[in-house]
């Protein structure tokens, strides 16, 4: 049928375009990336000029388009939702607070998202290399010691990483995120932690309170017990296709933010359960990357856990300089 072919494509798209964004933004390193990159100069020889210069700009230097392109999104998603479902589902008696619920989280989460643009994620200077080098042992297999970087001239930590695009060294390096255009390292972790479960409960409320509200419409209409005649004039019930091409068409902007908000709860919530499981392992992304190149069984993904507990007290109480470690 229309809708569903037309909602496919919508999927489709959706999903294409994350993908690409997960790959340009977080590089593995490994042979599949190798594939892809030479398939990004490919596609770059044939881009204008304009539109190379706008990419190259938007994934490899500090630039706030995400950043800014992050905050659209929400404004109009929860424009949408302030337009025409916050009316309706108060009209059908859905309890207050619960469709008040994601304006409270995403309030929240706004906090947390600008601490992770605005935060130090661990820089390595000449005031705290001497600290930094002795916070974590070098196992000598992912992390060498008497090492310095060869563009900040200093001695490279164990768990810590050059970020070109930032241009410093970060300490327990995870990965740079240009969402919030920072590198994520041992001093804002959390906050990352806590921006990406604050964001995954926001949408899945806002989905709650919309699935809530179309369900309702159609219990409502009595939709479930209707029937039509098919081309043979036989009668027959409406299925969940004929249900869901009826409610595209009454309510198409409420259907599709549906959409979008299903997708971004699987791949962010998806995302938000490895990052948890990262730290709850005193992993980082980096290590993680790095671990799977190495085929040698002294290589330990968690060389530095210190159990559960103390592994998710080094995220949320990171090391600073002048504090002994724990």
């Amino acid at each position: 049928m229309d809708f569903l072919w037309l909602f496919i494509i919508y999927v489709f798209l959706l999903v294409l375009c994350v993908s690409i964004y997960c790959f340009l933004s977080g590089r593995s390193g490994n042979g599949l990336d190798g594939v892809f990159h030479r398939a990004e100069e490919a596609l770059f020889h044939v881009l204008p000029t304009w539109l190379h210069s706008c990419l190259t700009s938007c994934f490899y230097t500090r630039s706030a388009e995400f950043v800014v392109l992050h905050l659209v999104l929400e404004a109009l998603v929860f424009a949408e939702y302030t337009w025409e479902v916050l009316d309706y589902s108060l009209e059908m008696e859905v309890h207050w607070t619960f469709v008040f619920l994601p304006y409270a989280l995403i309030t929240v989460n706004l906090y947390f998202f600008y601490k992770c643009c605005k935060s130090d994620p661990g820089t390595v200077t000449k005031n705290n290399e001497a600290f930094c080098t002795q916070m974590y042992e070098y196992d000598n297999i992912m992390f060498h010691g008497g090492r310095k970087c060869q563009t900040c001239h200093l001695m490279k930590p164990a768990r810590s990483k050059h970020c070109g695009v930032c241009g410093i060294c970060v300490q327990r390096f995870d990965h740079h995120c240009v969402w919030v255009n920072n590198c994520i390292g041992a001093q804002n972790i959390r906050y990352f932690l806590l921006y990406l479960a604050s964001l995954s409960c926001t949408a899945l409320t806002m989905a709650g309170v919309i699935g809530g509200f179309l369900l309702q419409v159609v219990l409502l209409s009595h939709m479930m017990h209707a029937a039509y005649k098919d081309s043979e004039g036989h009668e027959e019930l409406v299925g969940i296709v004929f249900i869901s091409q009826h409610l595209f068409l009454t309510f198409p902007r409420i259907v599709f933010t549906l959409g979008f908000l299903l997708i971004l709860i699987l791949l962010l919530g998806g995302y938000t359960c490895f990052v948890c499981y990262l730290c709850t392992t005193n992993q980082t992304t980096n290590e993680w990357y790095k671990a799977k190149r190495f085929t040698s069984s002294a290589v330990s993904p968690r060389i530095y856990s210190r159990g559960i507990l103390g592994n998710l007290r080094e995220v949320f109480q990171p090391y600073t300089h002048g504090k002994k470690k724990r």
